[in-house]
C-alpha cells in the first residue's frame, strides 16, 4: 500500500519518497499482567430501531409520555434502558400516522421537531442498520460530495468520487488535494520489546529506524508469501505505529508470544487521518500557520501547532508526489479541515475520492493489496501467493538479519530465482489495458501473465500498467502483448496491443524530494 520507490536512505536523512466495524482492541502480550482483548462496546438501542423492530418488552417501572406533554419520554424508555416497542404496540404511545406506518422515520421526525425525543433516545441508529461507520470527516465530505459516490473501507464509507475523476487528478498533479485517510488501520506497538518483535515480523531491518521516522515494510508468513504491506512510524525510543489497509491483529498477536513486555493496541478510531498531496501542498501548510513544515524531509515526522491544534505530520503519501499526511485526535479533524480548505483556496485546493487517487498510484507504481496482489490469509487456490520477490520488492528483504518471518523460504526463492515478477508495462495505444492476458507473441499462442493495474497517464501521456509476467519473459525491455477487451456502444472489440517492460515508477518528480519544497 507504500511506496516501492524508496530506498534506505528512509532510515537516514536522505530518503526517497514511498486502509465490519473497526474495534478498539489492546493486548498485553507475554506481560505480569496479561489482559483479553478489549472490544469497544456496541452502539446503544435507539427509538429509530425499536419502534421498527417492535421487539422489546417493558418492565415494570418503564416510563410512558405523559398526558400533559405526549412526546416527553421519561424513566428507562427516555434513557435508553427499555425499548418504545411495547408502550407503542400497547396503544400507549400513538405515534403520528406517517411515523407509525413507517413512512417517516421516528428519527427524521424528531430531527424535524415533530417529535421530541432526548438525545439519548434520538441518537445514530444501531450498528446492524447502518453498519458502516462514518470517519470524522464525513460531514465536511457529504456536503462537497457531487455524486453521492461512496465506497467501503475497512469497516468506513469514504467517498469514491467527489465530483469528476479527471478534475480530481488533475489537482493532484497541480494543485493540492485531501484524502481522508482514517480508515487506514492503525496499531500502536510499544514496550522494551517492541523492535525485537517488529524486526521479527517484518522482512527489513528496523533497527536502523530512527525515531521521528517512518519506514515502508512488508510481512510474510513461513513460506515467504506477502502477508501485507504498509508503514512503521517510530515515535519514540519503545514505541511504533503499524499504519496498514487491513486488520491484523491476529497475526500481530500470534508474532508476539515470546516477547515481554510488549503492548499491541489498535487505535484506528482514535486517530484522524488527512492525506495532503500535490505541489502546493506545502505552500498550503505554511499559509495555514505550519511553522517550520518546510524543514520536513521525506519520511520524517513532525509535531506542529496550527489554529490552536497540535498535530502530527508526516511527509508520506501515496501519489509519489510532494506531499503530506496529517494525524490527528478525531475531535479537531474538521476544525483542520477547514483550516486547510481556507488557507488553500488560492493554491487549486479540493478533496479527492479514491478513483483519482487510483490514477496517481498506478503512474507512481505502487502496490495496492487485493489489486496487486492477494494476501497470503486469503488466497484459496495454489500458486496464487506472491512473495516479496515476485512482487519487485526484494529491496525490502535484508537477507543480513538473523532471523524474520519467511526468512528460510526466501533465501531458497532468490537462490533458484522467482518463476514470476511485478513489473510495468509502456502499452502501444490509449485504451488502458484493464485485466488483460499477457501473451508472448501477437498470435496468442502462448501466455505469459496478466494485467493487474492499468491506466492511461495524463501526465505521462502514456498508457501504463503493472502486470505479474512468467520468467523468462519479464526480462527489463523484453515485448509481450496485451489482449485488450473494448465495448464500444455495447459491442465488444478486441486488439492485441504491443507492451514493453519499463522500469517503475512511470512518474518521479524532482520536488518530491526537495527539501525545502518549492513555493509553487
Amino acid at each position: 500500500m507504500r511506496n516501492p520507490d524508496m530506498d534506505d536512505g528512509a532510515f537516514g536523512p536522505t530518503a526517497s519518497p514511498p486502509g465490519a466495524k473497526p474495534t478498539s482492541a489492546v493486548a498485553v502480550v507475554n506481560g505480569s499482567d496479561s489482559a483479553p482483548i478489549a472490544a469497544s462496546a456496541s452502539p446503544a438501542p435507539t427509538a429509530r430501531s425499536h419502534v421498527a423492530a417492535m421487539s422489546a418488552a417493558r418492565p415494570s417501572g418503564v416510563g410512558v409520555p405523559s398526558t400533559t406533554d405526549p412526546w416527553a419520554l421519561t424513566g428507562t424508555v427516555a434513557s435508553g434502558a427499555a425499548a418504545l416497542s411495547t408502550p407503542v404496540a400497547s396503544g400507549a404511545v400513538a405515534l403520528p400516522a406517517a411515523v407509525a406506518s413507517g413512512a417517516v422515520a421516528l428519527s427524521t421526525a424528531a430531527a424535524s421537531g415533530a417529535v421530541a425525543l432526548p438525545a439519548a433516545v434520538a441518537g445514530p441508529p444501531p450498528h446492524y442498520v447502518q453498519p458502516l461507520l462514518k470517519t470524522p470527516f464525513h460531514n465536511r465530505a457529504r456536503v462537497l460530495s457531487q455524486l453521492d459516490s461512496f465506497i467501503p473501507w475497512a469497516g468506513y464509507t469514504t467517498v469514491d468520487v467527489f465530483t469528476n475523476v479527471d478534475q480530481e487528478y488533475f489537482a493532484i498533479r497541480n494543485g493540492t488535494t485531501l484524502y481522508d485517510l482514517t480508515p487506514m488501520v492503525k496499531y500502536r506497538i510499544a514496550g522494551s520489546s517492541a523492535l525485537a518483535f517488529l524486526n521479527r515480523l517484518v522482512t527489513r531491518d528496523i533497527s536502523k529506524l530512527k525515531v521521528g521516522r517512518v519506514a515502508y515494510c512488508v510481512w510474510c508468513d513461513d513460506a515467504g508469501h506477502l502477508i501485507d504491506d504498509g508503514t512503521v512510524f517510530r515515535l519514540s525510543e519503545n514505541e511504533y505505529r503499524l499504519c496498514t489497509a487491513e486488520r491484523q491483529l491476529d497475526w500481530l498477536l500470534s508474532s508476539a508470544i515470546g516477547f515481554d513486555p510488549l503492548v499491541i493496541e489498535e487505535v484506528t478510531e482514535q486517530i484522524a487521518a488527512l492525506a495532503m498531496q500535490g505541489p502546493t501542498s506545502y505552500a498550503v501548510l505554511a499559509n495555514a500557520g505550519f511553522v517550520g513544515v518546510e524543514h520536513l524531509e521525506p519520511f520524517e515526522i513532525g509535531t506542529f501547532d496550527a489554529a490552536g491544534v497540535r498535530l502530527m505530520v508526516s511527509r508520506t503519501g501515496f501519489t509519489g508526489d510532494l506531499g503530506y499526511e496529517l494525524w490527528m485526535d478525531p475531535s479537531s479533524a474538521e476544525r483542520v479541515w477547514d483550516l486547510l480548505m481556507a488557507a488553500g483556496h488560492t493554491r487549486a485546493i479540493r478533496p479527492i475520492g479514491s478513483k483519482a487517487l487510483n490514477i496517481a498510484r498506478i503512474e507512481a507504481g505502487f502496490l495496492q493489496p487485493n489489486v496487486d496482489f492477494v494476501s497470503s490469509h486469503h488466497t484459496v487456490l495454489i500458486g496464487r501467493d506472491r512473495s516479496p520477490l515476485e512482487l519487485g520488492l526484494e529491496w525490502l528483504v535484508d537477507f543480513n538479519k538473523p532471523y524474520f518471518t519467511g526468512r528460510r523460504a526466501l533465501v531458497e526463492e532468490k537462490r533458484r530465482g522467482p518463476t514470476c515478477r511485478l513489473v510495468g508495462l509502456d502499452i502501444d495505444g490509449n485504451k488502458p489495458a484493464h485485466n488483460a492476458l499477457l501473451y508472448a507473441d501477437r498470435g496468442g499462442r502462448k501466455e505469459v501473465g496478466s494485467v493487474t493495474s492499468a491506466t492511461w497517464s495524463p501526465t505521462c501521456k502514456r498508457n501504463i500498467a503493472l502486470a505479474m509476467i512468467d520468467a523468462p519473459h519479464f526480462t527489463m525491455g523484453n515485448t509481450v502483448w496485451a489482449d485488450i477487451y473494448l465495448n464500444r456502444e455495447l459491442v465488444w472489440e478486441r486488439r492485441m496491443a504491443r507492451a514493453r517492460i519499463v522500469e517503475r515508477p512511470f512518474f518521479a518528480p524532482d520536488r518530491r524530494k526537495a527539501t525545502p519544497p518549492g513555493n509553487y
